[in-house]
């Protein structure tokens, strides 16, 4: 009995450091060359699981090329820079491709401009080079119910874009020179990531949108194709001979996802918030 027990927990033991042999060869040696492939769907409210996807597969040496399939109206100035950031750190060490969806305007194009090549569809929605700033005004209302609120401020403009007024003249120019700031900062953006000319991108960041065909005509995209089409020129230009390998996270949803912002548009849109945005809403 003592030699069979010894017996099962010595092959216990062999399979517990066979695994972890296992594990730290997967990590130290490349499992062939691959394609990264990273989905950014939806408003953009939160940069950090696009850019922690970005910097992992920056270190991996197997990974050869990164896709990203953007399907995305915009959203929230900061995580926009944010990932743009690192789509242009990556795109300085290997070759980042975009492939866009449906949708890649106004924060979602923000985000393509410094990748290496920008695959579109022929019917995709992109451009929108533009900022918005949506207040709430719940003034009337709260006059109807008899509901008043009492400010005290330690500043003239301490509470301005305020939901429980209107806005006086001063303050429409005040907020429309930061909106006018954000705007010079997404021009210079897409200039720098497509090499254009900022003259050249200012003429035509009215906030318009064009589809696929019309944005290769004028240089915001590279090519036409889909997705499969951009995985196989990602492969073609990191040297990857055959079949790429694609590798890409699987999608979950946490208590943590929730708080840092991953929750549905329409729960969002519940709640009255003051929000600059490179955003495209029809």
């Amino acid at each position: 009995m003592k030699k069979v027990f010894l017996f099962i927990l010595g092959l216990f033991i062999l399979l517990v450091i066979t695994s972890i042999l296992l594990l730290m060869l997967q990590k130290s040696i490349p499992m062939g060359d691959r394609v990264a492939l990273i989905r950014i769907e939806g408003p953009i409210v939160d940069s950090k699981g696009t850019t922690d996807e970005l910097k992992e597969y920056m270190k991996d040496p197997s990974v050869k090329a990164i896709v990203l399939r953007i399907d995305s109206p915009g959203g929230a100035v900061a995580p926009a820079q944010e990932i743009y950031e690192e789509v242009r750190k990556a795109a300085a060490k290997k070759k980042v491709l975009v492939s866009m969806g449906s949708i890649a305007a106004s924060g979602g194009y923000y985000i393509a401009s410094p990748a290496s090549k920008i695959i579109a569809n022929p019917g995709t929605l992109t451009g929108s080079i533009g900022v918005i700033m949506e207040i709430p005004n719940i003034e009337g209302l709260m006059n109807k119910l008899g509901i008043k609120t009492e400010v005290v401020k330690s500043g003239e403009h301490k509470d301005i874009a305020s939901i429980f007024r209107g806005i006086g003249k001063e303050e429409k120019e005040i907020l429309q020179g930061v909106l006018d700031n954000v705007h010079e900062q997404f021009i210079k953006a897409v200039a720098d990531g497509r090499k254009m000319l900022f003259a050249d991108v200012k003429k035509i960041a009215d906030g318009r949108i064009f589809t696929g065909e019309q944005a290769l005509k004028i240089g915001l995209v590279d090519e036409l194709g889909n997705l499969e089409d951009t995985v196989q020129v990602a492969a073609k230009l990191s040297g990857i001979s055959g079949e790429p390998v694609i590798v890409s996270k699987k999608e979950h949803f946490s208590l943590i996802d929730l708080i840092r912002g991953k929750i549905p548009k329409e729960w969002t849109d519940v709640f009255p918030t003051v929000k600059i945005k490179y955003l495209f809403r029809p």
